[in-house]
C-alpha cells in the first residue's frame, strides 16, 4: 500500500480511539470489515467512500492527509 493509505488507517484508528468496529461503522457509514482492513492498509478506498466518511466525520481532505 502507499503512503496515502497509511495516513488514512492513522486517521480512521484515531478517530475511532476505542469505539467497537460496529459502532464506528454506524457513525461512518461503512461496514466494520471495510473499517478493519482500511485501518490494516489491507485495503483502498474509493473515492466515494471516502466522501462519506469526510461527510460524517465533519473533515476534509487536509485533516486526513494533511
Amino acid at each position: 500500500m502507499n503512503s496515502l493509505d497509511k495516513e488514512l488507517a492513522a486517521f480512521l484508528r484515531r478517530k475511532r480511539g476505542d469505539m467497537t468496529y460496529k459502532a464506528f461503522s454506524q457513525k461512518i457509514g461503512l461496514p466494520p470489515s471495510t473499517i478493519f482492513r482500511l485501518e490494516q492498509e489491507q485495503q483502498s478506498i474509493t473515492l466515494s467512500k471516502l466522501q462519506i466518511v469526510m461527510d460524517r466525520l465533519k473533515c476534509s481532505v487536509k485533516d486526513i492527509f494533511g
